[in-house]
């Protein structure tokens, strides 16, 4: 694809002002790396979804994670978009760099030329009438043979560096085509994204609008919470041999916990009517209002029992304490634990996901599958 001249400057101009900074080629990757790897997961939920009783909850959900799916590729597009933008400034700075050298060369044979000139024919060496004047005959001819090859030199480079300057045209014409393709995904994605959002948006209006189908959500969120107290029970049934104990009680550390990740509350423990819903729901931990995708560290030494995704609760992941405590951290956006695995206090086991309110973390303390509140176990309470 061959732009024309006036579109190709205009092109360039908007690329090359100074209100966009370039970008980090390096960050750009890793950031693209970090998509693909919410892509990925997003996909394990809606797989895991598929495979559930139909209901409001997994209907909302459905609608949710799509949404996100959007939202990833969306943000995905704009990071390629950036990465062509990038790829255009590069090889338009090389390309000037081209430029600059082939006419600092011309401008050092041109002035050769006027010099070689100068001298006439005979290269101003003349007749040598003595020894004297032909040993200066000889000087000066290796010295005129040194400037011609250097001269030769300087042609050979120009020769290579305009191949190189077509080489690199080629390239740009690529690159903007590339960016051009790109600017269209990414416009389109947007509006899908809008879509996406739009609803995501019209499902949450009319769920609050409708009673039935508010009642519904809470009958499916108790359900949900039984069967994680249930799923619990079962971890706690184990068999005694491969029960875990850690060498320092977990009771001895009420009030003493550091936080699983920085933040302000968003809901404490206990009884609240659902911001979205409308419906008294009952919180067996702390959600806590956190950046998306930060570290979330262990608040103790503990066994990892559970790393899956679990129904409304997203990505989860289970530590077992000892003598029946268990920490539960849920609403990730991934997890980099395997079950089995032993975590010191303070090590990463996750990062914080999105839910519909916004990036989230949900930690609970369990005590033979029973909730208790997580403020009484930390030593600096969220606020």
């Amino acid at each position: 694809m061959i732009f024309p001249r006036r579109t190709l400057v205009a092109v360039l101009a908007t690329i090359l002002a100074p209100a966009q900074p370039s970008q980090d080629p390096g960050q750009i990757k890793q950031r693209l790396a970090e998509v693909q790897a919410r892509l990925s997961q997003v996909d394990q939920q809606v797989s895991a979804l598929k495979k559930r009783r139909k209901g409001v909850l997994v209907d909302l959900q459905g609608i949710s994670l799509q949404a996100d799916r959007v939202r990833a590729q969306a943000e995905g597009a704009r990071l390629k978009r950036d990465q062509a933008q990038s790829e255009v400034r590069l090889i338009t700075t090389k390309k000037e760099d081209i430029h600059k050298d082939i006419l600092r060369l011309r401008t050092e044979i041109r002035k050769q030329i006027r010099w070689m000139q100068a001298l006439g024919p005979m290269g101003g060496l003349g007749l040598f009438p003595s020894t004297e004047g032909f040993e200066e005959f000889l000087v000066r001819g290796r010295y005129l043979d040194y400037w011609r090859s250097q001269q030769r030199r300087k042609l050979t480079q120009v020769q290579h560096l305009q191949g190189d300057l077509v080489l690199r045209e080629q390239e740009l014409q690529l690159a903007l085509a590339r960016l051009a393709q790109e600017e269209r995904e990414a416009s389109e994605l947007q509006s899908s994204l809008q879509l996406s959002e739009e609803r995501l948006q019209g499902f949450l209006d009319g769920l609050r609008q409708d009673e039935s189908r508010q009642k519904e959500v809470q009958a499916e969120l108790a359900e949900e919470a039984l069967q994680l107290e249930r799923m619990l029970s079962q971890l706690l049934g184990k068999a005694r041999g491969e029960a875990f104990e850690t060498a320092q009680p977990f009771t001895s550390l009420k009030g003493e916990l550091p936080r699983p990740v920085e933040g302000i509350l968003a809901q404490g423990f206990g009884e609240h009517l659902h911001p979205r819903f409308k419906t008294k729901t009952v919180q067996s931990g702390l959600l806590i209002t956190a950046e998306a995708g930060a570290s979330v560290l262990s608040t103790a030494e503990g066994k990892v029992v559970f790393a899956d995704i679990y129904q409304s609760y997203g990505p989860m992941v289970i530590l077992d304490h000892g003598s029946g405590y268990f920490s539960l951290y849920t609403h990730l956006r991934s997890f980099q634990v395997a079950k089995g695995q032993i975590l010191r206090q303070g090590e990463p086991l996750g990062t914080v996901g999105e839910t519909l309110d916004g990036p989230r973390l949900g930690f609970e303390i369990r005590y033979l599958a029973q909730p208790t509140d997580p403020q009484k176990w930390l030593k600096q309470k969220y606020k």
